[in-house]
Order: structure tokens, then sequence, then C-alpha cells
């Protein structure tokens, strides 16, 4: 049942470390999830630039200079948010 291309279990990874993230925002922890979440749109979009055409399995939806930007653009964009909204005021 574990897909067979590279860029299908790389895929699937990704979308693991999404769900973690996104626990970890469902239980306090926004900046750490917001940063794992980040993490996993760069990891996404390095994947989709090394991964070879024929083993981009689900990695394949759109065109490649598409997905390699906005993953990226997402992730460093999930990851600077975390960064910059100043913690709240004890």
């Amino acid at each position: 049942m574990f897909p067979i291309s590279r860029g299908s279990q790389l895929y699937l990874v990704q979308l693991v470390v999404v769900a973690a993230g996104l626990v970890l925002v469902l239980f306090g922890l926004w900046r750490t999830g917001l940063d794992v979440i980040g993490g996993a749109f760069v990891f996404g979009a390095l994947a989709r630039a090394i991964v070879p055409v024929e083993h981009e399995g689900m990695l394949h939806v759109r065109g490649k200079p598409f997905d390699i930007f906005w993953m990226a653009t997402l992730g460093v964009a999930l990851i600077a948010l975390a960064i910059v909204v100043p913690p709240p005021p004890t």
C-alpha cells in the first residue's frame, strides 16, 4: 500500500509533517507548528526541484516552476510569520 514512486513517497512524508504541525497548532504551540508546516513546504519545494520526471508521481500536478515557487513562498512566509508576530504581553 506504500506509494512506489519516489515523488509520491516524498509527498506522503510532506503530508505527515504538515499534519504533525497542525497537531502542534491545535495544542497551542502555534509558532512551532507554523515552523514545522513551513519547513514541510520548503522541503516539498526542494523535493519537487530534485525528483526526476519519471519518479514524480503525486508531485506531478501542475508545472514544476509553479510548484517550486509557490511551495517555497508559502513555506518561507509561514516561517517568517511565526518569527515576526510578537509574543503576547505578560
